[in-house]
């Protein structure tokens, strides 16, 4: 009874012992590592719905499927455009819900493009950097882990919209 107790243990440590080697390391590997795996869900749950279905909404009185893709669009060009300091008017243009789902598409990818510039930045020495979003400053790590936050939000909304499509979201895939 011991040895196997004594085994079992020896195990577990070796299993969380590997667990945590595969584990991102430092600050600035948690949240790329984080908004890498948001972001492939975001693009695959883009690309699952049919163009069809992008005026889609649950009820009347929730987004489209659309109007959400093109949010995370408006929110990523916000925080990352003030992290990579680029103008407003040099940032990509989001358009309107109503527009096709190549459009859309188009919009999330050059949001994600932005973003990609702002995380792939990041370096242990800069996260405490402020930097000033809208009207106010916030620090780097704080708009970073902000962004993952929002687009895991967003996230779980379009997740839903494709279950309520019958369809399987990214994340169940897996």
């Amino acid at each position: 009874m011991r040895r196997s107790v004594a085994g079992c243990a020896v195990a577990w440590v070796m299993m969380c012992g590997g667990a945590l080697a595969q584990a991102p390391a430092g600050a600035v590997a948690e949240v790329q590592h984080s908004y890498e795996g948001v972001k492939a869900n975001i693009l695959k749950s883009a690309d699952k719905m049919p163009a069809g279905d992008y005026t889609y909404k649950p009820v009347p009185d929730v987004r489209t499927y659309a109007r959400v893709v093109n949010h995370i669009s408006e929110a990523q060009l916000r925080s990352c455009g003030a992290l990579n300091g680029t103008p407003a008017d040099k940032l990509a243009k989001v358009p309107p819900e109503t527009a096709d789902k190549d459009a859309v598409v188009t919009a999330l990818k050059a949001s994600f493009a932005e973003c990609d510039k702002a995380f792939a930045s990041l370096t242990d020495a800069i996260l405490l950097e402020m930097v000033t979003v809208g009207q106010g400053k916030r620090s780097r790590i704080g708009v970073v882990w902000g962004t993952v936050s929002h687009d895991n939000e967003q996230y779980a909304t379009l997740a839903l919209y494709l279950r309520l499509k019958g369809i399987a979201p990214p994340s169940s895939e897996k």
